[in-house]
């Protein structure tokens, strides 16, 4: 790590836009550690046989078909703080086109600093990643990540088996693929939510009803992806699950006070409503009722419905 570095590229910021991406993955990567991706062969080749039996596994158990990306990297940190760069400056387009407004050298320094905080933040948390390349131009894969420095720093601070927790995240990502795969419409359902958000913010409003929709949608996706992981993963996971939520909701001031100012405790919230509602659809109807959601977007769980499974059940399935 290089913090001179870090914060020199943030204050050297230029550029027209209201944040200089360069300077954001300068800033980033000088502020974050790589870790190490000095893979053995038997670790790579584990990698690779964990994603494959997700898929089978998950193929099986959510009665869903679907195809793995192409694109599946196990990343160090920077590696992952480069991929994110790109949907971060895909997302703050709209707000890039309205221009930095007064003071715009000002406001590009503390724009460019803040990104690069939250990419560094996050780059030295996030375990795996199933990306869909939202707003994306082209014909750009959908990506699956594993940051393996995180995956490995994380299973020693939770004292568990490096391969088992290893293969877990790997299931939880695969899961994601299992969702999009089933669900064709579902990355352009998430798109049009969030370009009328921050079309809004652009504009100096607030798309409450945008943002709730989002919001609502991202519930089923990690809702469901627990219930799957779960569901499919062939080992006991209970330590696992326990551990992880110990972690999520932990760590110092400083950290929790970081993942409230970017929304992952909302993440949390998600993970744990969209749990608790697939749950009781899969303990009634089976995991099959519960893919029902993924066939269009009116099966999608309304915000009511979410906190009431009954009430989706006695409408959809």
């Amino acid at each position: 790590m290089n913090l001179y570095r870090s914060v020199r590229a943030v204050t050297e910021a230029s550029g027209t836009g209201v944040v200089d991406w360069d300077a954001v993955a300068e800033a980033a990567k000088a502020a974050t550690d790589p870790g190490s991706l000095d893979l053995s062969p038997e670790e790579r080749a584990g990698y690779a046989t964990d994603v494959r039996d997700a898929r089978t596994r998950l193929r099986a158990v959510a009665a869903v078909e679907f195809d793995l990306p192409d694109a599946i990297e196990v990343q160090n940190r920077h590696h992952w703080i480069d991929a994110n760069i790109r949907t971060f400056e895909r997302v703050m387009r709209p707000i890039e086109r309205r221009g930095a407004g007064v003071l715009p050298g000002v406001a590009r320094v503390v724009n460019t600093g803040t990104m690069a905080f939250m990419l560094s933040f996050l780059g030295n948390n996030v375990l795996g990643q199933y990306d869909p390349l939202l707003l994306a131009e082209g014909d750009e894969d959908h990506g699956l990540y594993f940051v393996r420095p995180n995956i490995r720093k994380v299973a020693d601070s939770l004292d568990v088996d490096y391969p088992r927790f290893r293969r877990w995240i790997a299931f939880h990502e695969v899961s994601h693929a299992a969702e999009f795969g089933a669900a064709p419409w579902l990355s352009g359902y998430l798109e049009a939510r969030m370009e009328e958000g921050v079309d809004a913010l652009a504009e100096g409003s607030l798309d409450r009803e945008a943002f709730r929709e989002l919001d609502t949608a991202m519930t089923a996706v990690e809702g469901y992806a627990e219930l799957l992981m779960d569901r499919a993963f062939d080992d006991d996971y209970a330590d696992l699950r326990r551990k992880l939520d110990e972690r999520r909701r932990g760590g110092g001031p400083l950290a929790q006070l970081v993942r409230r100012v970017l929304g992952l405790g909302l993440k949390r919230r998600q993970y744990e409503r969209g749990a608790a509602f697939f749950e009781a659809v899969a303990d009634a109807r089976g995991v099959a009722a519960a893919s029902k959601v993924w066939e269009r977007p009116e099966n999608l769980p309304t915000n009511v419905e979410l906190d009431h499974p009954e009430r989706w059940l006695a409408r959809v399935a």
